[in-house]
């Protein structure tokens, strides 16, 4: 059994890496001209040149690759590489950019790994003392970090239908019938999105730069914000205005474009927004009994408080308008089951998502249910009237799994550095749900190594760990190959 396995399996292929990912290069560079015309408006011209640097670098790798030609299929495994890939080696050349503001390459990396993954964790104490260029490069890789590197590049320069398919959902949850399609109709909701938040927080902001900054990591649910206050500083208009866009851009996506058809009913039936608003409730009254309770706060502003964390924890946004580190426990312990829960599927929010958390409870209600039937009854879980596939389930299990696993060696690393259990948990447990809220463990004097841990956890959540893994996995790189 174990020989017919391995004859079935196929090792990536080197041209099709180098075709993909010279395509990704190139968009890179693109997206690249963005900071590039910031630091040249704010006459940056240090980072400009670093800039300008990156972006020739990025061209002349990924220009050769035109050439090579579209190969018939792509395999599961080479759409997987590609994805996770794509996030990996783009805040690795980001960070020389970022390494121009002054900070070390450990910071730079970390800086640029948190906002291409869309978390918000920061080592800068200081971020008025931060160049402009600096502060909107990572609110802009948040914003196309947000939608994913794969879906923005297949948009922009891909045409090959059967990878796309698979490079724009690599575990097989597309929601329309092409991956071309479903680009086009993403990147539209998302900067119509983005488009309609610019303009409000124009309106409510006199600073059109923190307006413009706000909204990119409002929109990806990245949480990035020029003031090192986040948001505590602005008036509560503002504040309400960056949750509401927060928690829009954790709505599944394909759910904006059903509203423009017309089909309201099933947008508000959807079973993923019904339990999205219906978790942020929950927690807006719990989080208001918690910070009523020790602080001494009024009931308003206890409730007013509690709801916009509860809209940041619960789409991993990660702005907020408290000091988080201090909460008591039980607020915290409430943000991180909020935290690794998520958003909703094909949505930028962060956690292992809502839906997945659906499933599992439906399983468990579908076990419990069998055991009063007859063994030789016939029954399928069902979720909103759909049967689950096998398949669903299984994939929904595992990544749950190794979501936790990764949450319990990282915190596991972390203890044995001497830091305090519950702060360490909810540390690990942000990074890796891609959410960005700190208990005040994440700073430049953490040490590399934790740093390190944390950036893999950001990139683990990030491409949902399946992808990272299959990189790791030798198979993927070693033995036979298709034509």
């Amino acid at each position: 059994m174990q020989d017919t396995l391995k004859s079935l399996r196929y090792a990536v292929r080197p041209r099709v890496l180098a075709k993909y990912l010279g395509l990704l290069s190139m968009v890179i560079a693109c997206l690249a001209l963005a900071p590039l015309a910031v630091s040249l408006w704010f006459e940056e011209y240090t980072l400009s040149a670093r800039y300008l640097l990156v972006i020739g670098g990025l061209l002349a790798l990924g220009l050769p690759t035109r050439n090579i030609g579209y190969p018939s299929d792509i395999q599961y495994n080479e759409s997987l590489t590609i994805t996770a890939l794509a996030f990996v080696l783009s805040p690795l050349v980001m960070s020389y950019p970022m390494m121009g503001s002054g900070l070390t390459f450990m910071d730079a990396w970390f800086e640029a790994v948190s906002a291409i993954t869309t978390t918000g964790l920061t080592t800068i104490s200081n971020l008025e003392s931060m160049p402009k260029t600096f502060l909107f490069a990572r609110a802009w890789m948040q914003w196309y970090g947000g939608l994913g590197i794969v879906i923005l590049s297949v948009a922009i320069v891909m045409n090959h239908h059967t990878a796309l398919r698979r490079l724009m959902n690599p575990e097989g949850e597309s929601l329309v019938t092409t991956a071309r399609t479903y680009a086009r109709r993403m990147l539209a909701v998302y900067v119509a999105l983005t488009v309609a938040g610019l303009g409000l927080l124009m309106l409510l902001l006199d600073n059109s730069f923190y307006a413009l900054t706000y909204t990119l990591a409002a929109i990806s649910t990245g949480g990035f914000a020029p003031l090192t206050s986040s948001l505590s500083e602005l008036s509560w208009q503002v504040q309400i205005s960056v949750m509401l866009l927060s928690l829009a851009g954790a709505i599944p996506f394909i759910l904006y474009y059903r509203l423009r058809l017309g089909e309201w009913r099933k947008v508000i039936a959807d079973v993923e927004v019904q339990v999205l608003v219906g978790i942020i409730l929950l927690l807006t009254l719990l989080l208001t009994l918690t910070l009523h309770a020790p602080n001494e706060t009024t009931w308003s502003e206890a409730l007013f408080h509690g709801g916009l964390l509860a809209i940041s924890a619960q789409t991993a946004t990660g702005f907020t308008t408290v000091n988080i580190q201090g909460l008591d426990t039980a607020a915290l312990g409430i943000l991180i089951v909020a935290m690794v829960i998520g958003g909703g599927i094909g949505s930028t929010a962060g956690g292992f998502k809502i839906l997945r958390l659906l499933i599992l409870l439906r399983f468990i209600q579908f076990l419990i249910q069998r055991t009063s039937m007859p063994p030789h009854a016939v029954a399928e879980a069902k979720l909103s009237g759909k049967i689950l596939d096998n398949r669903d389930i299984e994939r929904a299990l595992l990544l749950i799994i190794l979501f936790i696993l990764t949450i319990v060696i990282s915190w596991i690393i972390f203890l044995a550095y001497g830091y305090a259990p519950f702060p360490a948990l909810f540390e690990v447990a942000s990074a890796t749900a891609t959410a960005g809220l700190s208990s005040g463990i994440t700073s430049h004097s953490l040490e590399g190594p934790l740093k390190f841990v944390l950036s893999i956890d950001m990139l683990l959540g990030r491409v949902e760990i399946i992808a990272l893994l299959v990189v790791l996995y030798p198979g993927t790189w070693f033995g036979k190959r298709t034509e």
